[in-house]
């Protein structure tokens, strides 16, 4: 039985995967930032481990005793939590799998429409504000060479019900509570950027098969549709009944999401495609509609 160790085992995106594994007969380890979490995060079948994951010491006796560590935690940006990870399991032949996001497609470009979709195989220019987490992920791939079985997952918008602690994803529901405090469904600008976006539980399933098929310095872009900025807003007025869907300056987004949520997550196009992980993993997503799940 292969053993994984999971960072933010607690989240959305964590919990779902450790589920799915579970259910695949791996035996599952998590590490647990809150003493409170324990007992939730067993309860579901992980072994719990208590930590910090900055605390170096405990993540290599932790790695000594797994296969594979699935990065997960929210920390794309985080460049020390992934460096030693990379110190840790240099040489080791163990598999890395790191979650990136694609707010590294964006360009800053405050709700026009994208120009073209974006694949694995095209360089990235990124924004100085993405080149961190654009750095890491690099250093990630590069980590194959370092015998490493490094991969690179860059999950799009992820929508549905989490399997795991955490049920709700991010951006879907802060537009909802925004458009809900505001009486109608909001977009920024004009609203015409679009998000690749996907189910989590199509996510969780591609994991599972980039964990068993994957070639190490692979990189897979996670989508299976898209849709306008504006027509999620639409949506929201309808489903929630509200009035109709209306644009705000981007100043005023900055106010309520923040710098990088305004401009890389609700104004940014993040548009690419999946193909790479249909081709090589045989990843078939079942869910593509979003609409249906807000």
């Amino acid at each position: 039985m292969k053993k994984v160790l999971i960072t933010g085992i607690t989240g959305y995106i964590g919990g779902s995967v450790a589920k799915l594994l579970l259910s695949k007969g791996y035996e599952i380890y998590g590490l647990v930032r809150k003493e409170e979490d324990v007992v939730k995060v067993e309860q579901f079948g992980v072994k719990a481990i208590a930590g910090n994951i900055n605390d170096y010491k405990l993540l290599c006796d932790i790695c000594s005793g797994v296969d594979i560590v699935i990065h997960t935690a929210e920390s794309a940006d985080d460049a020390y939590a992934a460096t030693n990870f990379l110190r840790i399991l240099e040489g080791t032949g163990k598999t890395f799998i790191f979650t990136s996001g694609s707010a590294i497609l964006g360009g800053k470009e405050n709700g026009e429409a994208p120009n073209f979709q974006f694949t694995e195989d095209i360089p990235l220019s990124p924004r100085l504000e993405m080149s961190l987490r654009v750095n890491i992920n690099q250093t990630i791939l590069q980590a194959a060479q370092k015998n490493i079985r490094s991969i690179v997952i860059v999950p799009t918008m992820v929508y549905g019900e989490g399997t795991g602690l955490k049920k709700e994803s991010i951006q879907i529901p802060a537009l909802v509570k925004f458009s809900i405090e505001k009486g109608k469904g909001i977009y920024i600008e004009k609203g015409e950027n679009i998000w690749s976006n996907l189910h989590i539980e199509d996510l969780a399933e591609l994991y599972v098969l980039a964990l068993e098929k994957a070639k190490a310095g692979a990189v897979y872009y996670a989508e299976n549709g898209a849709s306008s900025l504006k027509a999620i807003a639409n949506t929201i007025s309808e489903k929630y009944k509200l009035e109709h869907a209306e644009s705000i300056s981007i100043y005023e987004a900055v106010q309520y999401f923040g710098e990088a949520g305004a401009y890389f997550g609700f104004a940014s196009n993040s548009y690419c495609n999946s193909d790479k992980a249909k081709a090589e993993l045989g990843w078939q997503p079942k869910f593509n509609n979003i609409h249906e799940y807000i």
